[in-house]
């Protein structure tokens, strides 16, 4: 199965998204993993909020800040668009989703940008199928 790696600098809101969604619309297509950087002691707690509400699921039951060395060697590498450098990890295929952070703002902006989340795993999954 296909491996795929969501990146972003904290690994604690929008790669942990894109995980947690990756694996309630795609476990039957790829196997997803998310890492950063650098670590946040917590996963973001408006997107933990939003993630209940909006879809039922809670990511901090099987979800965990990690950094790039401990997930497994992936096919596919997304990045999240953190504009910063991002490092080198072996892949056939990579991409930038280019999503603001919506870290401190409006549950408007957070919710616009699961979307966005939401859709780009959607459309993943029918190219990957």
């Amino acid at each position: 199965m296909t491996k795929v790696a969501f990146i972003c600098v904290h690994n604690s809101c929008r790669s942990q998204i894109a995980e947690a969604l990756g694996k309630h619309f795609a476990a039957n297509v790829f196997e997803c993993y998310s890492a950063g950087t650098e670590m946040k002691p917590q996963i973001n707690q408006d997107a933990v909020r939003l993630m209940k509400q909006l879809y039922g699921i809670d990511m901090e039951l099987t979800q965990r800040s990690k950094l790039l060395a401990e997930i497994p060697p992936v096919d596919i590498v997304i990045t999240m668009g953190c504009n910063v450098a991002c490092p080198y990890l072996p892949c056939k295929r990579r991409e930038d989703w280019g999503l603001d952070d919506p870290t401190g703002k409006s549950d408007e902006e957070f919710i616009a940008v699961i979307k966005q989340i939401d859709g780009k795993i959607k459309n993943l999954v029918s190219e990957l199928e």
